[in-house]
């Protein structure tokens, strides 16, 4: 049987180039048409694939109706069939994800972020260290349509660099790829957004957390999980102290 590293990869390539052919066969409708068509062509396979190869799993996706017999599941998969909806629906736009995820009896043990654009599926059976070094200023991925307050407050603070781009998972991954040193998010999402992203990250030796430094915690009745850290681990105690500074205010 396919292990669960492979499997996360796997289906979120396969998600991916579902997308990629998507999106070729709908270019030129209305953007908020593509993005639902997206979202639904991404999910219905997903649940499909993994109804055939996980039949005893539990799933949590963004566009499905939340069951809550996961709650008393051994093994649930969070997923996320399209991550930047809106980078989707834009031509040529590369920064949008698919995210698939494993939880287990407590943590995340499994997962996988596919870029489809890219060609790339960044996944959990890898545990090389992030790329690059740290950057001088410290540069801190950041939402291009919608940077939150809070991480411009923490730029000013840090004398960090901004550098916007799309889906949270791609966020996350550009720590991993070197091209930034963080990615803090503290204006809304939900276990679907940064759970595969977290997967990946924390297999590859990155710090991932809570603003406030306590863990991620998966798989709650209300998936609501509003904040997130990434980054380099030499980075993660000043990330961190400037996030207490900022609150402190």
């Amino acid at each position: 049987m396919t292990d669960d590293h492979t499997l996360a990869a796997e289906l979120a390539t396969a998600a991916g180039d579902l997308l990629l052919r998507t999106r070729d066969q709908h270019a030129g409708i209305d953007p908020k048409e593509l993005k639902d068509i997206g979202d639904q062509v991404a999910h219905d396979f997903l649940m499909a694939e993994l109804a055939k190869a996980r039949p005893q799993d539990a799933v949590l996706s963004e566009e499905g109706a939340d069951d809550h017999a996961r709650l008393t599941a051994a093994r649930v998969w969070i997923v996320d069939p399209l991550d930047g909806t809106r980078e989707f629906s834009e031509a040529g736009r590369d920064d949008w994800a698919v995210h698939v995820a494993l939880w287990q009896d407590g943590q995340l043990v499994a997962g996988a972020v596919g870029r489809p654009a890219k060609d790339v599926t960044y996944s959990s059976a890898d545990n090389a260290p992030a790329a690059g070094t740290t950057g001088a200023p410290l540069r801190l991925a950041v939402s291009r349509s919608r940077p939150p307050e809070f991480v411009t407050l923490l730029a000013d603070h840090l004398g960090a660099e901004l550098v916007e781009m799309g889906s949270a998972g791609v966020k996350a991954m550009s720590v991993l790829e070197g091209q930034t040193d963080a990615y803090v998010h503290a204006g809304g999402q939900y276990e679907w957004d940064s759970a595969a992203p977290v997967a990946v990250a924390s297999a590859h030796g990155l710090h991932t957390s809570r603003i406030d430094g306590s863990r991620l915690v998966y798989n709650n009745e209300n998936p609501y999980l509003p904040d997130l850290v990434v980054c380099r681990p030499e980075v993660a105690e000043t990330v961190l102290e400037g996030i207490r500074a900022v609150n402190r205010g």
